[in-house]
């Protein structure tokens, strides 16, 4: 442990061990800050988590349930694509 603080001392001098020193522990207080809220965040009961329903999604209905009326059931287009025969 010495040895590499004295080979840090040579590297980068006195003046600037101690802003390295300061820079390695804001890095290391954010790691562990980062590492409890995901910590916190999988140990969370799953009746805290509130579902979202999806935007524009269509709700499922069970078989035998009743069908959507017609207000919110999709318009049919107003001119069907027309069919051709194949040619032979």
């Amino acid at each position: 442990m010495i040895w590499i603080f004295l080979i840090a001392l040579l590297l980068f001098g006195a003046k600037k061990l101690p802003e390295l020193a300061k820079g390695m522990g804001a890095a290391v207080r954010e790691f562990n800050k980062a590492k409890d809220e995901i910590e916190k965040e999988l140990t969370k009961p799953a009746n805290e988590v509130t579902a979202q329903p999806a935007p524009n999604k269509q709700e499922y209905l069970p078989p035998g349930a009743a069908a959507p009326t017609a207000a919110s059931a999709p318009k049919p287009a107003e001119n069907p694509p027309t069919t051709t025969t194949p040619q032979v």
